[in-house]
């Protein structure tokens, strides 16, 4: 029972203090209603947005050889050696210099053909291609909404609205004495 008192008694100042402004003759409220006001303009906004978009394509670079391969140069030099020796060999005098040279040439020639499997370039010119990109802006524009100039009673208001609200907006009035 004590405590329904502690309770009790706050509830009761509470709802006295709230029933003050009634019981003086003020209203609680005032009352509100609907009007009509004619709108003096009505200006789009728009919003500017980026909206970035990568652009690719492919370009050529150069070319690279296919289907070749490096030449060996270890049999020409080998087999002008064993040419050379075995040139010098054959002949006498300045006809023994003769004999070596041809020899070391003629062993070179051998010797290239034996290393290289008598090389003949196969190879053709390729095009090498590379994917080249780039960041393109995309920019747009989005409406977000109306910058709105409305007249009621001789006066101007403004007011940003999602949507064009055509010759005439709806207000809400609310009325209360000026004492």
């Amino acid at each position: 029972m004590r405590n329904l008192k502690k309770i009790a008694l706050p509830a009761m100042l509470l709802a006295a203090l709230q029933l003050t402004p009634a019981l003086a003759g003020g209203p609680r409220h005032a009352p509100v209603f609907q009007d009509q006001a004619r709108v003096i303009s009505s200006i789009a906004v728009y919003e500017r947005i980026n909206e970035p978009r990568r652009e690719c394509w492919t370009e050529q670079v150069g070319y690279e050889t296919v289907g070749s391969r490096d030449r060996n140069y270890g049999g020409a030099i080998i087999g002008g050696i064993v040419g050379g020796v075995l040139g010098n060999q054959v002949g006498k005098g300045t006809g023994r210099h003769v004999s070596t040279a041809i020899g070391a040439a003629t062993g070179a020639i051998v010797g290239d053909n034996l290393g290289n499997g008598r090389y003949v370039q196969t190879g053709y010119q390729r095009p090498i291609y590379e994917e080249r990109c780039r960041t393109v802006d995309n920019w747009s524009q989005r409406l977000t909404g109306y910058d709105v100039t409305y007249r009621y009673q001789g006066r101007d208001y403004t007011a940003f609205m999602p949507r064009d609200p055509g010759p005439f907006v709806r207000v809400h009035v609310q009325v209360s004495l000026a004492e």
